[in-house]
């Protein structure tokens, strides 16, 4: 590890890598312009073997205003080097910025200013938005009325305001910015020998269960989903690492406050576990109704992944 220490700052910015030196100088100046320079940014290498190392260390021995920590750690996949950064983080606040997107330029300022305004002992986290290169708002914004809510927020957010119970169903990726001290609560997103993939949304729905999540209803960060990303290769991810995908789908399907949430996750854990080849994904369920329910749906889509990969 190198880099200083991070006793000054309230909040990390940690970029996970694997053989994006070609595109991670997007990133970096995008931290250069940070209106706020008053955070660390620390950099997970998953084993790259492209000169990222080299690209980096350059950049650590140049004048700007924020910290640059960097990490190297054997390949072992995106969920590997968040667990990693969660280890390491030791600010108030942490954020993840992909190594092919960047930051608003204001986006440090504006979150350490709306946590100041906001922070309380209850909260685990603040959702705010993702923007793409244009200023294009990722999915949709959150409602106007909507300021924080406790339970769950994945797909589906439920609410209250003036008394009344909402609910929005969101649109798009959001970006989560986590209290750290609530995600040390929780143990490690689970790693599955011989698969490289996991969730990331893993802590973010325990923290939602357990604890107040504020809405920052502002872009604070530029994405692109490139052709080597895993957002593009989602069948592929399925069929290499079933077996993180059914963990996913197990705690969605006990979670889930919504019929339809549960029974889509109930459709694809068939279909993840055909793939790992488990001959008891009901009796391993955590919800045997959902899975009895969604199990011919499970086998058409168990059969679609497979076609989709093999063309």
């Amino acid at each position: 590890m190198l880099g200083k220490g991070t006793e000054m700052n309230l909040i990390t910015i940690f970029t996970p890598t694997y053989n994006r030196a070609y595109c991670l100088n997007k990133c970096y100046e995008s931290m250069k312009r940070q209106t706020c320079q008053d955070f660390d940014w620390l950099i997970i290498d998953d084993g790259s073997s492209d000169g990222t190392e080299q690209l980096v260390h350059q950049w650590m021995k140049e004048s700007h205003g924020f910290n640059i920590r960097y990490v190297y750690k054997e390949n072992g996949g995106m969920h590997t080097a968040y667990n990693t950064a969660y280890e390491m983080i030791e600010t108030e606040l942490s954020m993840n910025v992909d190594s092919d997107d960047y930051l608003t330029d204001t986006a440090v300022d504006e979150i350490l200013t709306f946590w100041s305004q906001n922070k309380r002992e209850d909260v685990g986290g603040i959702y705010a938005l993702d923007q793409y290169g244009d200023g294009q708002i990722v999915g949709c914004p959150f409602p106007d009325d909507l300021k924080e809510f406790h339970g769950w927020g994945y797909k589906t957010i439920y609410y209250e305001n003036n008394g009344k119970k909402k609910c929005h169903h969101n649109k798009g990726d959001k970006k989560f910015i986590g209290v750290t001290k609530a995600i040390k609560q929780y143990p490690p997103i689970p790693v599955f020998e011989g698969e490289k993939y996991h969730s990331l949304y893993y802590k973010q729905h325990l923290i939602e269960r357990d604890y107040t999540i504020l809405i920052f209803n502002r872009p604070v960060c530029a994405v692109e989903y490139m052709d080597d990303g895993s957002s593009k290769n989602m069948y592929y991810q399925y069929v290499r690492n079933p077996k993180g995908f059914c963990d996913e789908r197990k705690f969605v399907m006990q979670y889930a406050p919504s019929r339809k949430l549960r029974i889509e996750a109930a459709i694809h854990y068939v279909a993840e576990s055909l793939l790992t080849g488990n001959k008891h994904f009901i009796t391993d369920s955590t919800n045997k109704t959902a899975t009895i329910c969604a199990a011919p749906l499970g086998v058409l889509l168990y059969l679609w992944i497979r076609k989709k990969t093999k063309e």
